[in-house]
């Protein structure tokens, strides 16, 4: 048998862990050669069988593990970052580009969130509102910036971070990462998709009217409306959603993505362009409606309630990561330069969208917007008699579809954790009947949340304050922990006051939603949707 020499190239997306550079070894023996080979961001044992003249023919072997086998490993095989992202949803398929990009960045940024931005305007007026909106759009698409260039290696052998687990793991340690970061990551998916069920549900109920009884109907005095409950509905969105979410993995959803992003520009754009065309209401007022004997700590709810609507509004910093994990790596063209441009572009869209749905839609309605129905109900109240049937019913017919589109995108993180742990423990590729049954099980978990707790969005402002770090602490404090800025250098200062200043931002969004709370009450009503 003659000498073979054989160089082992893996890919610089996801090496393995880092361990000292030598060159590769080899070692023969009369039927196969042990080769050795230690890249520089690798260390990897193989054994090269060849059969000589058999006419066998011959593969690599990796601690006993075939790769021509690429579903299972043996328990003493190797179970590397490599593999595992190559079997996950999240980065099962890295061949993303600009477009997908930008379609998932508009689908999972603009959401029902947005609607609430003119009742922020009702507390903070139309120059602090304004102000505020600016500030925080700036600040998001910064932190934004901060995510895309932290995930990728600084040098040709680090390790590429395409979750923002992964990230906050290598920023803060195993424990402290995993500690501050799991719970919002984790609310962020499935609390999404839960009040994307609510939302939705109460959205099909009112098209459901619109269709039955008429652009002016009213489904409390609808028979066909009333026919249903409000469960049905919930159910309804439920199932469509989870069909929509069984595509294989999150690059495959571009196409939904591009559908969810188009709907809802559309549905926002047409919301504020009618309440234009159709004219300010008589008697619209811009003035909180708060009694004039509110005390002070009241207006210190109110202030940062409205600071927490403007916040939740601009959303999707849990998915920034997991987005760029679709995008090919090679060393011309890093994932981060096509990321950044898709960030552009999608960000350029979303201001365009949300700074005059907030201004037009303040300007509008004044105070009729409330928090609850937010700016498509006060235009079915105010504007709803005199509209079209066709045109009412296209706005939340646009509504509901993006609702569909943005369950899948918002449901993938949960969708790879929940495959993640199944790979950990059966050490094998997760079966598409195994894949099948995860997702059904977290479509029917959402369901029962949404059932049982149909008030969930009045606890939207105590949950935003919690998981406010995510997308504004976090990421300058991983800057500082990763590339070490200089002590009281710019970047240094920069980070750490903009770090400093949510944390302050975020404790005191949960004390005013806990004392809104208390003022106010809760209306909980269980299992009643």
């Amino acid at each position: 048998m003659g000498e073979v020499a054989q160089e082992v190239n893996f890919f610089e997306e996801s090496p393995l862990h880092d361990h000292d550079h030598e060159r590769p070894t080899m070692i023969k023996t009369p039927e196969q050669q042990l080769i050795t080979i230690k890249d520089f961001s690798c260390s990897v044992t193989g054994t090269f069988r060849s059969n000589g003249g058999s006419g066998g023919g011959s593969g690599l072997i990796i601690n006993g593990w075939s790769s021509s086998k690429d579903d299972h490993i043996p328990g003493g095989g190797i179970f590397d970052d490599q593999i595992q992202d190559d079997w996950l949803p999240i980065t099962e398929s890295r061949n993303g580009n600009i477009i997908s990009v930008v379609f998932h960045l508009l689908c999972s940024g603009i959401g029902f969130q947005a609607l609430s931005l003119p009742v922020a305007f009702v507390t903070l007026g139309w120059i602090w509102g304004i102000i505020c909106l600016s500030l925080v759009f700036s600040w998001q698409l910064y932190t934004t910036w901060i995510l895309i260039h932290l995930s990728e290696p600084v040098t040709g052998g680090g390790t590429r971070h395409s979750r923002y687990l992964r990230l906050a793991i290598a920023a803060f340690g195993p424990k402290l990462g995993k500690l501050l970061v799991i719970f919002p990551v984790m609310y962020l998916s499935g609390g999404s998709c839960v009040m994307l069920i609510i939302t939705a549900g109460a959205n099909m109920e009112r098209l459901f009217t619109i269709i039955f009884c008429g652009s002016g109907g009213d489904a409390t005095s609808c028979e066909a409306a009333k026919s249903l409950p409000g469960v049905v509905w919930f159910l309804m969105f439920t199932c469509v959603a989870i069909l929509i979410a069984q595509l294989p993995n999150l690059n495959s959803i571009a196409k939904v993505s591009m559908i969810g992003s188009t709907t809802a520009v559309g549905s926002c754009t047409l919301i504020w362009a009618l309440s234009i065309k159709n004219g300010r209401p008589d008697h619209v007022s811009y003035h909180s409606l708060k009694m004039p004997r509110s005390d002070h700590m009241d207006k210190f709810g109110d202030i940062f309630n409205a600071i927490g609507i403007i916040v939740l509004a601009f959303r999707g910093h849990n998915l920034v990561l997991e987005i760029q994990g679709t995008l090919p790596s090679n060393g011309k063209n890093p994932p981060s330069k096509t990321m950044w441009r898709g960030v552009t572009i999608s960000y350029l869209i979303i201001a365009m969208t949300l700074f005059p749905l907030a201004i037009c839609g303040f300007w509008a309605y004044g105070n009729k917007v409330t928090a609850d129905g937010g700016l498509l109900s006060a235009f079915w109240q105010v504007h709803g008699h005199n509209t079209s049937r066709l045109v009412l019913g296209t706005v939340y017919l646009l509504a509901v579809i993006n609702s569909l589109s943005s369950f899948p995108i918002y449901a993938m993180p949960t969708f790879d954790n929940l495959e993640f742990r199944y790979i950990s423990a059966k050490r094998r590729r997760c079966p598409k009947r195994v894949r099948v049954g995860l997702r059904l099980f977290f479509g029917g978990l959402t369901f029962f949340i949404a059932v049982a707790f149909p008030f969930l969005g009045s606890l939207a402002p105590l949950i935003g304050g919690i998981t406010l770090p995510l997308a504004y602490v976090y990421p300058c404090f991983m800057y500082i922990s990763i590339r070490k800025p200089g002590r009281n250098g710019g970047m240094w200062l920069l980070n750490l006051g903009l770090g400093c200043l949510g944390t302050i931002l975020s404790v005191a969004l949960v004390v005013a939603a806990v004392c809104n709370l208390a003022n106010k009450g809760l209306h909980a009503n269980f299992f009643r949707p």
